[in-house]
């Protein structure tokens, strides 16, 4: 992984990556480029991955993406995806590329996810908008939305890759993702439960 994140961070190089001093649509054009022809190698080019592994970026909120990539580049976000490719792809961005780039992808339009198996689909759905009242977890629509579009800050998570989401409920629950408000949710949650949850999300519109 860290070799794929070093060849790219050398193609990032290339197209000149301090923008600091550029006007903002400046910086804009090169954030759409940088997201077209670096990030989109994982992400795709506008955000809708294809890869089960790379999360969709597509109509993710911006306040959510900003503080991600600034995670990345200060090395606080510590799950293994994060260090072994976005620590050293985010390790140069300056803020005002940071911003632009996610003004990008939240802008695009997020494809449409897969269809799950119906019955995991409905057990994931009471989860997503009830919770479980008995092991004390929420809903997550509390903080996500009822359309899974995200409130205030939190991402949106609707039509979500579902591996990608129980790749990062498994990492918030042993707190190698450290959030303490999703931890809290997560340790209390059962495998079959997580599966539930993302394979009900990744087929939200």
């Amino acid at each position: 992984m860290l070799a794929v994140a070093s060849l790219l961070v050398l193609g990032v190089g290339a197209l000149g990556w301090a923008r600091a001093d550029a006007p903002d649509l400046a910086t804009q054009a090169f954030a759409q480029r940088l997201a077209i022809g670096v990030c989109g190698t994982c992400h795709g080019p506008h955000g809708n991955s294809g890869q089960p592994k790379f999360p969709r970026l597509a109509g993710q909120n911006g306040n959510y993406l900003v503080a991600q990539l600034k995670n990345f580049r200060g090395q606080t976000r510590g799950d293994p995806d994060a260090i072994g490719y976005m620590w050293g792809m985010a390790a140069e961005l300056d803020d005002p590329t940071i911003e632009a780039l996610a003004k990008y992808y939240s802008s695009q339009q997020p494809l449409p996810g897969r269809t799950g198996d119906p019955a995991l689909a409905a057990r994931g759905r009471e989860i997503y908008e009830h919770g479980i009242e008995s092991e004390g977890v929420p809903a997550c629509s509390s903080c996500h939305g009822a359309d899974g579009h995200g409130v205030a800050d939190f991402p949106r998570l609707a039509s979500q890759r579902s591996q990608y989401i129980l790749k990062q409920l498994a990492s918030f629950q042993s707190n190698m993702r450290n959030v303490a408000v999703m931890h809290g949710v997560a340790q209390n949650l059962r495998l079959n439960e997580m599966q539930a949850v993302a394979t009900y999300l990744e087929g939200q519109p």
